[in-house]
């Protein structure tokens, strides 16, 4: 009989263990439901499109079709089951709150009608509920984490391509052109596949490259936004066209070969645990991606700033190394991580946004914008998460700048305004304004006027810090490794 296969953040053939035990049972049906209460990013969702459209192609070569449908999710299947007889509902975890309730409400839903309904893990290394400290708690420092999921995680191969039979009944499939998901007026989304190819075979492609002419300069390369240094794979990641498993048996099986790049992989990993870790804490803390999770932060002075918020936005703050990097977040729908960094502290720090604004932009921007690795990221900087950087520590965008772009690659990328201009001068213009002008750009017409002073920007920031009630009642100061309120270290 069918077995119904549901495509959700998990949207590739290879190691899917859905597809793969469905296919074990008879006649698969995959299913791709786009629930219209869902509000994820306008550059996801464009994604997200090109990705099923690039899923369905793969799945007609195996003469398999793809069935997309909008509405309820829980309605629908029950709904594709009347139209299929289907006798089994197959489908890999979800992590955020809303997801896990609406798929324990399809699993009740289904057994209750006798109808065969199995959920699996395949879109993290190990489940949340399996990696604890001592007490069942959750980690919220990520050092003591990473070494217990590496502890955890031991191997595995990754389940290949598996053998599918079609369905005997085909029920009728939606038009995802009819979905809106694909912007045409304007088309902002125009360049973005002059950078990305959508789909599994571009997150092999992609991982392919890494390997072979990036992987050897990662560790010392990566904070370098103008390098080809980093694996550019995070948003194949979230959309679940390559799974974190195949990721982490490719870099070991590589460096198997490749023994030299030992340490390299070894970062790379790590960077790979993060995404990790922020998934498990949203699993555990389902507020994390809009409430502190350092409660003293509740009552934190953040500013109404709506004007600094859209200049940020727009990338016309006046610091080359942040407008460069919203340019190519708006140009791109990426950004390198050492950039985000600097642009979030920017946002937060320099102009005392809140953090929520600024989570809710690269949410609504980001191609690889998933609701763990963003909210968890931006606490992250703002000093109000766990294993947090301390408020205090405030990042300078010019020597950000002068450290991490040296020769200004980056800047005048994406910046070609201020591509004439020679370093140091050209990561802080207004220090000059006559060599500017000398070089033919007049500030304040052609590239705006720093739209605050970083120093004075950053006292106001740590009076801000100073004025928060005293953590745990102890008067403590902040430290490297503090953890939320309540909880012990590692």
């Amino acid at each position: 009989m069918i077995q119904i296969v549901l495509f959700r953040d998990d949207l590739r053939l290879s190691d899917n263990p859905a597809l793969w035990h469905a296919a074990a049972r008879g006649p698969v049906l995959p299913v791709a439901i786009a629930d219209p209460r869902e509000s994820p990013g306008a550059a996801f969702r464009w994604w997200q499109y090109q990705s099923i459209r690039s899923l369905g192609s793969r799945l007609e070569k195996q003469g398999i079709p793809l069935i997309l449908r909008r509405g309820d999710p829980v309605q629908t299947v029950l709904e594709l089951l009347a139209e299929t007889g289907a006798s089994g509902v197959f489908w890999n975890r979800r992590y955020a709150f809303r997801a896990r309730e609406q798929d324990r409400t399809l699993k009740m839903a289904l057994r209750a009608l006798g109808i065969t309904a199995e959920s699996f893990p395949g879109n993290l290394l190990a489940e949340p509920w399996e990696v604890l400290r001592k007490g069942d708690l959750p980690y919220q420092v990520f050092s003591p984490f990473w070494k217990a999921l590496q502890d955890r995680v031991r191997s595995g191969t990754p389940l290949p391509l598996p053998q599918m039979s079609p369905p005997t009944t085909v029920p009728e499939s939606e038009n995802p052109d009819l979905w809106g998901w694909c912007p045409h007026h304007p088309d902002w989304a125009g360049k973005f596949l002059s950078f990305w190819e959508p789909g599994e075979s571009g997150a092999h492609k992609n991982l392919d490259t890494f390997l072979e002419s990036a992987l050897c300069t990662y560790s010392d390369g990566r904070d370098f936004p103008g390098r080809p240094c980093v694996s550019r794979l995070s948003p194949h990641l979230a959309h679940g066209e390559i799974s974190p498993r195949q990721v982490r048996q490719r870099l070991l099986d590589f460096t198997e070969r490749h023994p030299h790049l030992e340490q390299q992989a070894g970062s790379f990993l790590r960077e790979l645990g993060w995404r990790e870790f922020s998934w498990h804490l949203l699993y555990h803390f389902p507020h994390l991606q809009d409430t502190p999770l350092r409660k003293e932060f509740l009552d934190f002075p953040w500013s109404r700033d709506p004007e600094g918020l859209h200049k940020w936005q727009k990338g016309v703050t006046g610091y080359p190394i942040v407008d460069a990097g919203m340019h190519e977040l708006w140009q791109t729908g990426y950004l390198h991580n050492r950039i985000r960094m600097v642009v979030a502290s920017f946002l937060v720090k320099d102009l005392l946004v809140p953090w929520q604004q600024g989570a809710a932009w690269f949410l609504d921007t980001l191609v690889d914008a998933d609701p763990a690795s963003n909210s968890a990221s931006w606490q992250w900087i703002a000093g109000c998460g766990t294993d947090a950087a301390p408020y205090f520590r405030i990042f300078n965008p010019v020597t950000q700048a002068e450290k991490f772009d040296p020769d200004g690659t980056y800047v005048r990328r994406w910046l070609p305004e201020l591509a004439a201009l020679p370093v140091p001068l050209l990561h802080k213009p207004w220090t000059a304004p006559e060599a500017v002008q000398a070089a033919g750009i007049r500030l304040g017409l052609d590239y705006p006027w720093p739209i605050t002073d970083h120093g004075e920007a950053r006292k106001a920031a740590l009076s801000a810090f100073e004025s928060l009630p005293p953590r745990n009642g102890t008067g403590r100061k902040l430290s490297r490794n503090s953890t939320i309120p309540g909880g012990e270290e590692g």
